[in-house]
């Protein structure tokens, strides 16, 4: 090439492979889609045994909707009153059956939740099976839809 130093063309190509390295660590860094659905359950069962309502509707779309046509600011009200009954709230998920489908995601499972006054044994615990619905909100798993029911009756 006439009038072109082969010494200014290795900086350049130097550049551009450093660009596309990072373009790749990038892509390569996302969370795939289960792992961070999973992740997202994890940080609501966090969020429940804290004992934080608010958290708890973090985790919630703002169109949720539950039983009785249960709302986000109800579902947060509900688990601030069952909060307030409880000194300790446990969470023992069984194992997740997901259905993943571009951005939105079912989870069925069941769970028994307990809740007590914070001694050894809890004051009460029942079984549910649960069954929800999630959706991709910029980024971040949001629960859209929940139906639970007693796993004994």
């Amino acid at each position: 090439m006439p009038g072109v130093n082969a010494g200014n063309i290795a900086p350049w190509r130097a550049l551009v492979a450093l660009l596309m390295l990072c373009v790749i660590a990038t892509g390569c860094a996302r969370t795939p889609p289960e792992q961070a659905l999973r992740e997202a359950l994890d940080g609501l069962q966090v969020a429940i045994e804290s004992r934080d309502a608010g958290d708890v509707a973090g985790f919630l779309a703002d169109d949720f909707i539950g039983p009785g046509g249960l709302d986000r600011d109800g579902a947060r009200r509900l688990a601030a009153l069952h909060f307030m009954r409880h000194g300790g709230v446990g969470v023992l998920p069984g194992p997740l059956d997901i259905e993943l489908q571009d951005a939105h995601a079912r989870v069925r499972f069941s769970a028994v939740l307990s809740g007590g006054s914070g001694r050894l044994l809890p004051d009460s615990a029942r079984a549910w099976q649960v069954d929800t619905g999630w959706r991709l909100v910029d980024g971040d798993w949001r629960m859209t839809s929940a139906d639970w029911t007693p796993a004994l009756r």
